[in-house]
């Protein structure tokens, strides 16, 4: 299935895209979309932990995706 991804912050920079379509099989999870960014977008594949966010509130990488949701992705924020 296609599940469209809106990127943010440096994660848009590297892609040159607000979103990107990505190419999951059925049964999915967040971190399954997460690697298919990787590949699609060479320059995050040293990025190892993004934040998700499905229908606008977080949610962990093991969280399965059926295709229908907003689904995005951004990068550890600290504060201080």
């Amino acid at each position: 299935m296609m599940v469209p991804v809106l990127l943010f912050a440096r994660y848009r920079e590297a892609a040159g895209a607000a979103s990107i379509e990505i190419e999951v099989a059925a049964g999915a999870t967040l971190a399954d979309v997460w690697e298919g960014v990787r590949a699609r977008v060479p320059a995050l594949r040293d990025e190892r932990r993004p934040l998700f966010s499905c229908n606008r509130a977080y949610a962990r990488p093991d969280r399965a995706v059926s295709g229908h949701e907003e689904i995005a992705v951004f990068p550890p924020v600290s504060g201080g």
